[in-house]
């Protein structure tokens, strides 16, 4: 698992591995990141569906109620078929406009 962490956001890219060791993998490491906006970089998956972004539900949901925002990236799960309690976009550069959109949102108590 590769970090790069930049102000207050954190982009996790991860090896060549199996969906669920890099689960495992991320909230093994997720009390050092846990005070950071997250984007994880799914690119490496060469399939992945719209039910395995589903695995990330638990961690996502936990790091929003810390106001905190949570973005995968992948162009392999379209959006209109992702779930929509998970936030799921094409690219690192959308990933952080909506990150900055969150905030903004944060900000204004919306």
């Amino acid at each position: 698992m590769i970090f790069d962490k930049k102000g207050n956001t954190t982009i996790v890219f991860q090896e060549n591995i199996s969906l669920s060791k890099f689960l495992k993998n991320l909230n093994r490491a997720y009390p050092k990141i846990k005070n950071d906006h997250l984007i994880i970089s799914l690119f490496s998956f060469s399939k992945l569906k719209a039910d395995d972004i589903l695995e990330f539900l638990y961690i996502s949901n936990e790091h929003r109620e810390k106001r905190k925002s949570f973005v995968l990236v992948t162009n392999k799960v379209r959006y209109a078929d992702a779930p929509e309690e998970v936030c799921v976009v094409p690219t690192i550069r959308e990933a952080h406009d909506i990150i900055e959109m969150e905030e903004i949102e944060r900000n204004l108590d919306i």
